[in-house]
């Protein structure tokens, strides 16, 4: 591959053009022969354009845009905004600090108005009940990873085990521990800041 195709590449990928096109075709319920079709184009190539293998020309993309009914500013306008955060496992293996009846691990990469907040929750077992969600949070997913959670809300008490789910929304107290003689993980999802649309 020579350096302008290599370059060409690169600056094209964070555009995500296949992945558009290959959106847009399920959207409208087309099949590639059926694309191929509309456009008199092969479906080898259109494969291609939409796995990336082959970056698409501008008078090939602007037939299909005419398929689609959609702008070339659909597959080059700049994104608003990306964030991509990865945890590795090892963070998350080290063992508990000191005396702690638990703690939380961002799980989110740092940000000054994320959407979601996500945390690991690690709650040894005999440790003190502890409330991982604010008081003003009144929403949250709380999954649970390994060992059991004991859930108390409003005098109801819950046991969530490996594999179980529990959505709340509400303005009642909340207290969790480890229930038996196990640690209990648990992927804590809240909403973060709101964002206008």
């Amino acid at each position: 591959m020579t350096n302008a195709a290599s370059y060409a590449r690169w600056s094209l990928e964070p555009y995500s053009i296949g992945i558009k096109l290959r959106n847009l075709r399920s959207q409208k319920r087309l099949t590639l022969a059926r694309l191929a079709a509309e456009t008199g184009l092969s479906t080898a190539l259109l494969s291609k354009l939409e796995t990336d293998r082959m970056i698409p020309t501008l008078p090939t993309l602007a037939l299909i845009c005419r398929v689609y009914g959609v702008g070339l500013g659909y597959f080059f306008s700049e994104p608003a905004g990306h964030t991509f955060s990865i945890t590795r496992k090892v963070s998350l293996q080290g063992a508990s600090r000191g005396a702690e009846s638990a703690r939380l691990i961002p799980l989110n990469a740092q940000s000054t108005n994320p959407r979601l907040i996500t945390r690991l929750l690690e709650v040894i077992p005999g440790g003190t009940p502890c409330a991982p969600l604010p008081d003003e949070e009144a929403c949250a997913v709380l999954y649970v990873l390994e060992g059991r959670l004991k859930v108390e809300t409003g005098g109801v008490v819950e046991i969530l085990e490996a594999g179980d789910c529990a959505y709340m929304e509400t303005q009642i107290a909340l207290s969790l521990c480890a229930d038996g003689d196990e640690r209990c993980r648990v992927l804590t999802v809240v909403p973060g800041t709101p964002h206008s649309t």
